[in-house]
C-alpha cells in the first residue's frame, strides 16, 4: 500500500481490517508476554486511527453530512469509551482473568464502532462529499496517523481546535517513550 493516494474510506476501512486481524491474533495468543505485545500493537493502531478521525474525518462529516453533528458526536463518544478500556488494558496483567474481560469488551466496542462507521458514516460521507474531498481527507488522515499519539490519553480533548494542537506533542512524547521501552517495535 506504499505511497499511492487512497480516499479516506479506503484508508480507514483498511485500518479496520488490520485491527480485526490483530484481534484474531490476540484471542488466539496464550502466552502472557505475546498478549501484552499484541495489545500494545492494537493500542498503537487504535489510538492513531482515532486521533486521525477526530482531527479530520469528524469535522468533515459535521460540515458535509446533513445529520453530521449527531453522527460525529456518537463516534467520538465511542472513541472515548474505547480509550478508557485501552488505558485499563495498558495497566492490566495479561495473565490475569480481568485482562480477558477487558479484551472482550474492547473487541465488542470496536466491532460495533466499525460496523456503525462502515454501515452508516462512510455511505453518508460518500453520498455527500466529492471524490476530491475524499482523497484530500485520505491524505490528511494518513498524515495525522504518522504524528498521532500511540498511547491512550482519555482526558485529552477529542474535538477541534485543542485536539489538533495537543495531539502532535503527545504523539512525540509517546513515540519517544515507545522507542525507549521497545514498545511496538516488532
Amino acid at each position: 500500500m506504499g505511497d499511492e493516494r487512497r480516499d479516506v474510506i479506503e484508508v480507514l476501512t483498511h485500518d479496520h481490517r488490520e485491527v480485526e486481524e490483530m484481534f484474531d491474533e490476540l484471542t488466539a495468543a496464550t502466552d502472557a508476554e505475546e498478549r501484552r505485545r499484541i495489545t500494545d500493537d492494537v493500542t498503537i493502531e487504535l489510538v492513531r486511527h482515532s486521533i486521525a478521525e477526530e482531527i479530520h474525518l469528524y469535522p468533515a462529516v459535521r460540515s458535509v453530512v446533513p445529520d453530521g453533528d449527531q453522527i460525529a458526536d456518537r463516534e467520538i463518544s465511542d472513541h472515548a469509551e474505547v480509550e478508557r478500556i485501552l488505558k485499563e488494558l495498558e495497566q492490566a496483567d495479561p495473565s490475569h482473568e480481568g485482562f480477558n474481560t477487558l479484551v472482550n469488551r474492547l473487541i465488542e466496542d470496536v466491532s460495533a464502532h466499525v460496523e456503525d462507521e462502515e454501515g452508516t458514516l462512510f455511505p453518508k460521507l460518500a453520498e455527500h462529499a466529492n471524490a476530491d474531498q475524499l482523497m484530500d481527507l485520505g491524505d490528511k488522515v494518513q498524515s495525522a496517523k504518522r504524528t498521532a499519539p500511540t498511547r491512550p490519553h482519555p482526558s485529552a480533548p477529542n474535538t477541534p481546535p485543542l485536539n489538533k494542537l495537543l495531539a502532535p506533542g503527545a504523539g512525540l512524547v509517546d513515540r519517544v517513550r515507545d522507542r525507549l521501552t521497545g514498545r511496538g517495535s516488532d
